[in-house]
């Protein structure tokens, strides 16, 4: 922009590559042409467990076929499981994982092991590994939110224990906010501006984080301080309709997604409570047989079947717990850290348009307009570039991501299914009457 250009500004111009009409609905059905390679599901995320992971037998040690050839239970795997295009030209890669509880007189907690290989020029060495807990990894997204304040920062995990787990240290709570904590990083590692960030840098490769962390504010950037400049109660007149837009998707996509969130909690709930039944259920049938000696085997089997489909139920269940739900719960977060995006953006754009008030106020002539206003214009335009660009990086992410739960889910149900009937199939031989023997 131009110091010396005459008269007031001119209207915010529309910055970004798309706008929001021409951005896909994350659940929109669309041709393997128009999906492309970006909504390849990735291997490690979706293979199934084989519906043979258990063998099912009956209690004379009869083996139960599970194989099914022409089942649909292989929906994931028809799909073509190839990583993505670009993962040969990506130059950074972030893994969490080896979880360790530690121990000591005034706390105990978990930390994760990161594992970081690049090739960048940023990097002094090839391979970093470090150990972080859950307060590094806020640490971390509280410097990308000052630093790069017009970005979407990806959520974290709650902080506090999820509902329905007591035990912040059990094997399936830690595995679980494991896998949160790693696609917390790899989204940050694909962002073209956030994997770039000071901040992200000392996060991976310092062996002693809590230095820089007593830095405290001395390494915020000049854009996180104009962003926290507060606007005098200044209102914003309107947002453009484009964010207006991007605004109401939010609110209504969240609203949505927690009804599906409460919903699915209450079926995991009951489904656990009818497990429990189960198991009380099957033996029954077993302690019939001991008193019945013609029907025992019948029984028996009955038993057995019945303690097959526990067995599934809980597999079901546990996918639930630890696949579905997750997602959910990252998406509602994502939604929010967006609505946060955008009051920041309103902000921006409220004190622009409080200095142009302030300019048009001045009775003397004006040969050009003040250096301050149009900084400020750049930092709208910024925002609303990094802000719309973000948003269809966040499209593209989520409609893959939902393709892959959907998916998964319906996958998991299926093989579900498939065991239980396979199951009661299974006792039918010894239901039927047997030819007498002379």
């Amino acid at each position: 922009m131009s110091g010396g250009a005459a008269g007031a500004p001119k209207p915010l111009p529309s910055s970004g590559p798309k706008s929001l009409r021409e951005m896909p609905h994350p659940l929109a059905t669309s041709s393997s042409e128009e999906m492309g390679p970006a909504l390849t599901p990735s291997p490690d995320l979706l293979l199934p467990r084989s519906i043979a992971d258990k063998d099912l037998s009956l209690p004379n040690g009869t083996p139960v076929d599970t194989s099914s050839p022409a089942s649909s239970s292989s929906l994931l795997n028809r799909l073509q499981l190839d990583d993505d295009l670009d993962a040969e030209t990506r130059d950074l890669f972030v893994t969490v994982d080896d979880p360790k509880k530690h121990v000591c007189t005034m706390e105990t907690y978990i930390t994760y092991r990161v594992t970081t290989k690049t090739t960048r020029a940023e990097f002094d060495l090839p391979e970093y590994c470090v150990r972080r807990r859950y307060q590094d990894f806020d640490w971390l997204r509280n410097k990308l939110e000052e630093s790069q304040p017009t970005h979407l920062i990806p959520p974290l995990p709650e902080k506090f224990v999820v509902k329905g787990v007591v035990d912040r240290f059990s094997e399936e709570f830690v595995e679980t906010r494991r896998k949160a904590l790693d696609k917390f990083l790899k989204r940050i590692t694909d962002h073209p501006v956030l994997s770039f960030n000071e901040h992200f840098n000392v996060f991976l490769t310092a062996k002693d984080l809590n230095a820089y962390k007593k830095q405290g504010m001395a390494l915020l950037s000049k854009m996180g301080e104009s962003v926290k400049y507060v606007t005098g109660g200044y209102k914003l007149r309107s947002r453009p309709l484009e964010f207006a837009a991007i605004g109401e998707y939010l609110d209504t996509f969240s609203l949505k997604l927690g009804t599906i969130d409460r919903i699915a909690q209450r079926i995991i709930k009951e489904q656990l409570e009818y497990l429990v039944e189960l198991r009380e259920y099957g033996p029954v049938y077993s302690t019939w047989g001991a008193l019945e000696v013609e029907l025992s085997e019948p029984l028996e089997g009955v038993s057995a079947c019945i303690g097959n489909c526990c067995t599934a139920l809980e597999e079901l269940s546990e996918d639930m717990t630890e696949d579905f739900l997750p997602v959910l719960r990252e998406y509602i977060l994502y939604s929010e850290s967006m609505k946060n995006v955008l009051k920041k953006r309103d902000q921006v754009q409220a004190e622009y348009e409080a200095k142009l008030e302030a300019v048009a106020l001045k009775k003397e002539e004006r040969p050009k307009v003040p250096t301050d206003v149009e900084k400020c214009q750049d930092r709208v335009e910024c925002f609303n570039a990094d802000l719309k660009a973000d948003m269809e990086r966040w499209q593209n992410n989520k409609r893959q991501d939902f393709r892959q739960l959907l998916m998964g889910m319906a996958d998991k149900n299926i093989q579900y299914y498939e065991k239980c009937l396979t199951a009661w199939e299974s006792i039918i031989p010894l239901l039927q009457d047997k030819p007498e023997t002379k």
